[in-house]
């Protein structure tokens, strides 16, 4: 697939940052502990689903030791909303055990340290890392993996090539904030169905040929159409009688053929 040239890169990125200045997370969080727990609930789930399950989750639990004692029971029936929530809610007892055990239950702000927890895999680190620390790095989740191949951005044939690609040819001075400007015009305006081409800032330069433009809107699947006669066709079926029921009487039965049912 053909790549977007190294200028209009940054062209790109500098569009999506006047666009949007200030991106950050759409996960609610208070500490780096929440914001850990809730990218970990957040995998196969809708950031709006987990903050309504981590709303009153954190405000009994915002920490390593208060979610150790809340317990795995207690935690599984507050985040039982969330998909996979038996997994997760045993996975978040897990890491904060080791949280505790091995980091004065502190969240470590190094991958190697965050990816031996339970439930913690490369995106999950990146997530924390870029959040919670400041440090620029690009977790590739559904939405970026789909942009950059797709705009030839970077492309990729999987999330780690991707996130690959696009740390080579992010300018420098994007990278702190890329993974939130791609996720979130990849949510809302590159999206995987009937994306919003005509209202996109950077669609001038994108190399997606399907584009969709003011006239090509997502249109839904039509309903069958009920087939209806037409009223002179309605009426000449309520006319029809025969000769026998003109005359009041009704039409005799056939008689059977011997042996039918």
């Amino acid at each position: 697939m053909a790549r977007m040239s190294k200028e209009n890169v940054a062209r790109f990125f500098a569009l999506l940052a006047a666009e949007r200045p200030d991106p950050t997370t759409e996960l609610d969080y208070i500490n780096p502990y929440t914001l850990l727990v809730a990218v970990v609930l957040s995998a196969q789930a809708t950031d709006v689903g987990v903050n309504k399950a981590t709303e009153p989750l954190f405000r009994v639990a915002d920490t390593p030791a208060k979610m150790v004692a809340l317990g795995e029971a207690r935690l599984r029936d507050t985040i039982k909303t969330i998909g996979l929530y038996r997994t997760k809610a045993a996975n978040v007892i897990r890491l904060s055990e080791m949280l505790i055990e091995k980091h004065d239950g502190e969240v470590p702000a190094n991958r190697e340290a965050l990816e031996e927890l339970p439930g913690v895999g490369r995106k999950t680190a990146n997530v924390v890392l870029n959040v919670a620390f400041g440090q620029p790095t690009i977790a590739v989740d559904t939405h970026i993996f789909r942009l950059a191949n797709r705009t030839g951005l970077a492309p990729g044939k999987d999330p780690r090539a991707v996130e690959e690609a696009l740390l080579a040819v992010v300018p420098e001075r994007y990278l702190r904030h890329a993974h939130h400007w791609l996720i979130l015009h990849g949510r809302y305006v590159c999206t995987a169905r009937n994306p919003k081409c005509p209202s996109c800032v950077v669609s001038h330069l994108c190399l997606y040929a399907a584009k969709t433009t003011v006239d090509d809107p997502a249109r839904p699947a039509k309903a069958a159409k009920a087939v209806t006669p037409s009223p002179a066709r309605r009426s000449s079926r309520r006319g029809r009688v025969s000769s026998r029921q003109a005359n009041g009487r009704r039409a005799p039965r056939r008689a059977r053929r011997p042996g039918a049912r």
